[in-house]
Formats: C-alpha cells, sequence, structure tokens
C-alpha cells in the first residue's frame, strides 16, 4: 500500500511539474500562439545550413507544449529522436537582444548561427542585423544572454 501511495505522490508531483513548465515555455517563448520559428524547420538550419519554411501539409511536431514545423519528413523524424538538441536559444528570442539587456526581441528566422551545436537566431530589419553586432562580441554576449534568459525562464 505504501508503494501504491508512493507513486501516486510521485504522479502527482511530476504532473504538477511537467504543467509547470509548459505554460513557462508557453509565456517565455517566442511563438505564434504554439508554432516556434514563425514556422520554419528547426532541422534544417543544422542539416542544410540555412532557413527554410516548413510546411504545413507534413503537420508539426509539439515538443513541451510548443509547435515546430518541417521542411521534409526526414527533418521531422530526427527532430522526434531529439528534440531539444533542435530548439532556438533563449526561447526563439534575439540572442543580442537577450545578452544586450535580457529584452526579448523579435527576430528574422533567416538570420541565425549555430554556436556549439545550437541554434541562435537574431533581429535583422531597418538596417540593423544584430548578428553582426553580436559577432563582436560574442563570448561575454553569450554568457550575459545565459544568464539573463535563466532569470527570465527559471
Amino acid at each position: 500500500m505504501k508503494y501504491l501511495f508512493t507513486l501516486f505522490l510521485c504522479g502527482i508531483v511530476f504532473n504538477t511539474f511537467s504543467q509547470d513548465v509548459l505554460s513557462i515555455r508557453k509565456k517565455h517563448y517566442n511563438l505564434d500562439e504554439t508554432l516556434a520559428i514563425n514556422g520554419y524547420d528547426p532541422v534544417a538550419y543544422f542539416k542544410e545550413g540555412k532557413a527554410i519554411k516548413g510546411k504545413k501539409e507534413l503537420g508539426t511536431v509539439v515538443f513541451e507544449g510548443v509547435s515546430y514545423r518541417f521542411s521534409k519528413t526526414e527533418n521531422k523524424e530526427a527532430f522526434k529522436k531529439t528534440p531539444a538538441s533542435f530548439e532556438p536559444q533563449y526561447g526563439g528570442w534575439c540572442a543580442y537582444a537577450m545578452g544586450n539587456d535580457g529584452t526579448k526581441v523579435e527576430v528574422d528566422p533567416e538570420t541565425f548561427k549555430i554556436i556549439d551545436g545550437k541554434l541562435y537566431l537574431f533581429y535583422n530589419k531597418l538596417f540593423t542585423n544584430t548578428l553582426k553586432t553580436w559577432n563582436k562580441n560574442e563570448p561575454t554576449l553569450k554568457k550575459q544572454a545565459d544568464a539573463n534568459w535563466q532569470k527570465i525562464f527559471h
């Protein structure tokens, strides 16, 4: 009986934790409803080295409350195996802004950089390409962005 009660309590704690993570992700991630990266394929950044729009007809994969689209079935299957490894950093917000002052700034999904196997997205509009500024001081900005995101996300 003690074993069943312990399992029951663990289930409640896990379910509560899962709901908290989902609500935090939905609140703090850069989403259109639940769709991430404006519908761009997260795997294409890594496999093709460029930003490619996902296709509606391939459906979506939901990872911890966030939906992703894909440009081809192989990318969708790769994402299903290790979804966290393809998600953009800082919830899909501009990496430069997160490092500069900890703000959530929209991105141009076609302006990106892969650093140590992770995807970083940047704002690029109105003659302002934050990737160029990021590149001038990447180590410091990345460290600050990591710290700022931890404050927001936790």
